[in-house]
């Protein structure tokens, strides 16, 4: 066996608009080898990602410094195709299938065998018929090697998002060259059950000799299944070191420097006011989500978490309550009908919602910082505007809405350039993080929040539940606080409601075994 590594990097630089995100960053991946690869949001793991996936946004910007080599011999890629023609294949943290598209097609696109036919001779090769079957057994058989049962015929809008996240990975593994595979948070959007899924498929993977960069910020998956473990800090490699005694606490520790332990806990009984939101019958028509008749109360001050298996309704429920999607029912907030369907007159009655789709609903990508976080409450309250001729016209109070922005950045801790750079420049932690600003900005009365910490570093992920606590002790506001992690329910909040087929299944304590929510989880009762 050769001794060249399948993949080196040697002293990978790279800038964005005067600021260093990667200094001098090496290492290397041997066939079959998983290597574990974290860092806060912000340490350079996506931005190097990009690099050797030959990323429009690296090339747009000046390029980078350094070297990668793919069995001893030097590349630059200028674009994705490059790289795929190589054997990397990358699922990235947004999804970017076609919805209308079945599995089978997703999964093969750009790459579908076709059969000959005498049209072809004179119309030319767009009139080639496609074989079907041979496409359906190949992307099938993609789909199996992940252990997962998804048929190759569903609609990619029809799937709960975990389907979604492994047909994906489907796609990228379906490529006979394929040599490496990066994954930049496959879990985010998996529930535990799912996790351990995907996990046992990577590894069948890399027992057939693919090369495998798993980023995650589950680390104790990153323990699990990673045979060398990677850790960036401020664009620099902190530690490269082999998986062999290596603990959760140890990594956290090299990824951020500082104690991130989060002792708090929410099992404490606290006494609530009265009735603050109330839904009863609540059905809700989202794609891939299942929400049949919900019902549940939360009093003044609670933090309500709903947990439960992707594609049971869960994700679903705030959708649905906030207008993105249609739905039907009865609520009440502090006793007053609400209307569902109209998102408006929902935020006129004090609630807000940051939604799991960071990119799709709550950025404007485009737009700064300032803009992203001052533009709720602008259209909701009319603040941060400047009238003029006794109100005929206004203008952005700009100055305010920097100070505004300067606030949360300071509180949330963003990792940024300053208040104008555009939100998209941001990493995705980062993001979900000025997500977060733009809610609590509108000093919401009532706050859904869903999947706040997908996605993002454990330093990052403490600052954002403390932040909701503090929202929650200081300044009295509810929440409704949705997510796949049950542990990190359990951490923050007063009861949990577990989702099952559409419905509360039941709803427990924190401090409940977590057995009685794992059989909730499976549609069993408690006896």
């Amino acid at each position: 066996m050769s001794d060249v590594p399948l993949l080196r990097l040697e002293g990978v630089t790279k800038d964005f608009y005067g600021a260093t995100v990667l200094s001098g960053v090496h290492f290397s991946l041997n066939r079959g080898e998983i290597l574990g690869l974290v860092g806060e949001n912000g340490a350079g793991k996506t931005t190097l990602m990009h690099i050797l996936f030959g990323m429009s946004d690296i090339i747009e910007t000046g390029g980078y410094g350094g070297g990668i080599y793919i069995d001893g011999r030097p590349v630059s890629f200028k674009s994705p195709f490059e790289a795929l023609d190589a054997g990397i294949g990358m699922v990235h943290q947004e999804f970017s299938l076609i919805p209308g598209f079945t599995a089978c097609e997703n999964i093969m696109l750009n790459r579908e065998p076709a059969a000959y036919n005498p049209a072809v001779e004179l119309f030319g090769e767009r009139l080639a018929t496609l074989k079907r079957k041979q496409m359906r057994e190949h992307s099938a058989g993609a789909i199996a090697k992940l252990g997962v049962d998804i048929s190759a015929d569903t609609l990619v809008s029809e799937m709960p998002v975990a389907h979604k996240q492994f047909t994906e990975i489907a796609r990228e593994i379906s490529r006979e060259q394929v040599k490496i595979l990066v994954l930049d948070e496959p879990t985010a959007v998996l529930a535990e059950s799912e996790a351990e899924i995907l996990l046992s498929g990577l590894k069948r993977l890399s027992a057939e000799g693919i090369a495998i960069i798993f980023i995650s910020h589950r680390l104790h998956e990153v323990t699990q299944i990673a045979d060398r473990v990677l850790v960036l800090r401020d664009g620099q490699v902190i530690r490269d070191v082999p998986n062999k005694n290596v603990s959760v606490p140890d990594i956290t520790t090299w990824m951020v420097g500082r104690d991130v332990s989060d002792r708090s806990t929410a099992a404490e009984e606290r006494v609530f006011g009265e009735e603050a939101f109330r839904v009863e019958n609540l059905w809700v028509d989202m794609p891939g989500e299942t929400v049949r008749d919900v019902s549940f109360t939360v009093r003044k001050g609670e933090i309500l978490g709903i947990g439960g298996l992707a594609g049971q309704g869960k994700l679903g429920i705030p959708n649905g309550i906030m207008g993105l999607f249609a739905a039907g029912g009865r609520a009440w907030i502090d006793g007053e009908s609400l209307a569902l369907g109209d998102p408006r007159k929902i935020l006129d009655a004090g609630a807000a919602f940051v939604s799991e789709d960071r990119r799709g609903v709550g950025l404007l990508l485009d737009e700064s910082l300032e803009w992203n976080i001052a533009f709720g409450v602008m259209q909701v309250k009319g603040q941060y505007l400047r009238k003029f001729l006794g109100g005929l016209f206004s203008l952005r109070d700009e100055k305010a809405m920097q100070r505004l922005a300067a606030e949360y950045i300071a509180k949330l801790e963003i990792k940024c350039t300053g208040s104008r750079q555009p939100a998209k420049e941001l990493s995705g932690g980062n993001q979900q993080k000025v997500c977060l600003s733009k809610a609590f900005a509108l000093e919401p009365k009532l706050l859904f929040v869903s999947e706040p910490t997908r996605g993002i570093d454990v330093g990052a992920k403490k600052i954002v539940l403390d932040t909701l606590r503090f929202y929650n002790r200081n300044k009295g506001t509810t929440i409704v606080m949705i997510s796949s992690e049950l542990e990190e329910l359990r951490s923050i909040c007063d009861r949990i409601a577990i989702v099952d087929e559409g419905k509360i299944a039941g709803i427990l304590r924190p401090e409940a075994p977590a057995a009685e929510f794992g059989l909730l989880m499976s549609g069993e009762k408690i006896a």
